[in-house]
């Protein structure tokens, strides 16, 4: 499987309960339907990617899923953490957060809640 981003490789990362993809290059994460349920308690472990090069590959956003064959991918903002962005496959449901995303995702506070109040939305 290759990276919808930068098409690097990427590896494969288990993890007790369930697996994800992480690319070599850009450290971005390919999930399943679902999985990102079961590894948000993993994100520090899973998600080792600089998020300083994950916002910078946020801005690409017309990518195609690394599973289904040409599906394009949807950007998705998080409904709690308005600053997250990331793309979903409207096929097989899986997710691709950028270098960083995962860990901010996995770890809301209410510094997170009021940030989101005060930022405007993108467009």
């Amino acid at each position: 499987m290759d990276c919808p981003k930068c098409h690097a490789p990427m590896e494969r990362i288990d993890h007790l309960v369930s697996h994800a993809h992480r690319c070599t290059q850009c450290r971005g994460l390919w999930m399943g339907m679902g999985e990102h349920r079961l590894l948000e308690d993993a994100a520090e472990l899973i998600d080792t990617g600089d998020a300083a090069i994950g916002e910078h590959y946020n801005r690409i956003d017309r990518i195609k899923c690394p599973s289904c064959f040409d599906s394009q991918l949807v950007r998705m903002v998080d409904p709690q953490q308005t600053h997250i962005w990331f793309e979903s496959c409207k096929l097989c449901y899986g997710r691709f957060y950028d270098a960083g995303e995962f860990r901010d995702l996995a770890d809301h506070s209410l510094s997170d809640f009021f940030r989101d109040l005060e930022t405007p939305e993108r467009v």
